[in-house]
């Protein structure tokens, strides 16, 4: 945190300029800039900030996106980067909408303590898992799409062609689609979009070789734990980060996933409730694995819980924070010789 005489970064980004502002360290506004999302963009912002004292923290709003090549460049010179949720809606309401009041908010954020998130650092194999993941998502959505065109278009065509298609598997319905002669518009639409639904599909199969290659590459003692799956391992790492030091134990990791207790107690009624932030799609995955274990696993531990008064969904909340416990020591150990490695060579 900076200390009396320190000057502070807040920083709000955009995809084709950024705005700064500098503090003192007693919260004073020194001045403010509005710089180019560039390299030569960023050089611009260190030589300005010198102007106004050694800045060696700052507060910057979407590291994970705009702000993520910004971020770099601060880290690189030597200045603490936090990642600083976007203001309030009642901070908002009082104090209007702007890029520097966004920014000065995000600086008074590390000024105040409030803002202590260390960025996710997307380099090496949990980027390219990232983008893997990303493309295969956007396949299954585009086979999904055409799947659903396909039967929406058969509940409108003749009995015969119908008979012909029904099939069981998916694979089939576009392979019979795909060698139909375009003999009418139907029979056109049909044949392409089942074109489309077996090339996406070869897609698809392609990239689950490189994220399975990947992802035994990275972490293959994650895939040897029960339940866990070549995508759910995946987006566990991506989650977590190519830096998981940055968490601070697995209770983090645990809050990150949304797979933590959340005190909600008033009065004499001491209680927890269901923590609904965090990554939702960690948190599936979590639930998926606590899922498969309660199914295919010895059921000691459910029946225990439910002779408690536990509910299945109770059962499972309380799985998902072991398993988050479980997967974030794998993961950082295998992360952490991955990142030794990488400096070595």
């Amino acid at each position: 945190m900076p200390t009396h005489g320190q000057t502070v970064l807040g920083i709000d980004t955009h995809k084709h300029f950024h705005v700064a502002v500098v503090l003192n360290g007693l919260g004073q506004h020194q001045g403010s800039l509005m710089f180019a999302a560039t390299e030569a963009g960023s050089r611009e912002l260190l030589v300005w900030s010198v102007e106004h004292g050694d800045a060696l923290t700052a507060g910057v709003e979407g590291t994970g996106s705009y702000g993520y090549q910004l971020t770099r460049a601060l880290q690189a010179a030597g200045i603490t980067v936090f990642e600083v949720n976007r203001p309030d809606r009642a901070n908002r309401r009082r104090k209007g909408k702007s890029d520097p009041i966004d920014a000065e908010a995000a600086a008074r954020a590390v000024l105040s303590g409030q803002a202590t998130a260390v960025p996710k650092n997307r380099e090496g194999a949990v980027e390219a898992l990232r983008a893997l993941t990303i493309a295969r998502n956007s396949a299954i959505k585009a086979t999904t799409t055409a799947s659903n065109q396909v039967k929406a278009l058969l509940v409108g065509t003749d009995q015969a062609l119908r008979d012909h298609l029904r099939v069981k598997s998916l694979l089939q319905l576009a392979t019979l689609c795909s060698q139909l002669a375009p003999a009418s518009g139907m029979h056109a639409a049909l044949a392409s979009l089942g074109h489309r639904w077996l090339q996406v599909h070869r897609e698809i199969i392609e990239l689950d070789r490189l994220i399975r290659d990947l992802v035994r590459r990275t972490v293959p003692k994650l895939i040897e734990r029960p339940g866990i799956g070549i995508h759910s391992a995946a987006q566990l790492l991506i989650t977590a980060g190519g830096n998981p030091d940055r968490l601070h134990s697995d209770a983090a990791f645990a809050a990150l996933c949304g797979a933590s207790p959340v005190q909600a107690s008033s009065g004499q009624r001491q209680r927890h409730r269901l923590n609904r932030g965090g990554d939702r799609s960690a948190n599936n995955t979590l639930w998926t694995i606590a899922n498969n274990r309660m199914i295919h696993d010895p059921r000691e531990f459910a029946d225990k819980r439910h002779q408690q008064g536990d509910s299945r969904k109770d059962t499972l909340r309380v799985l998902k924070r072991y398993i988050a416990r479980e997967t974030f020591s794998i993961i950082r150990t295998a992360l952490t010789t991955e990142h030794a490695l990488t400096k070595a060579a």
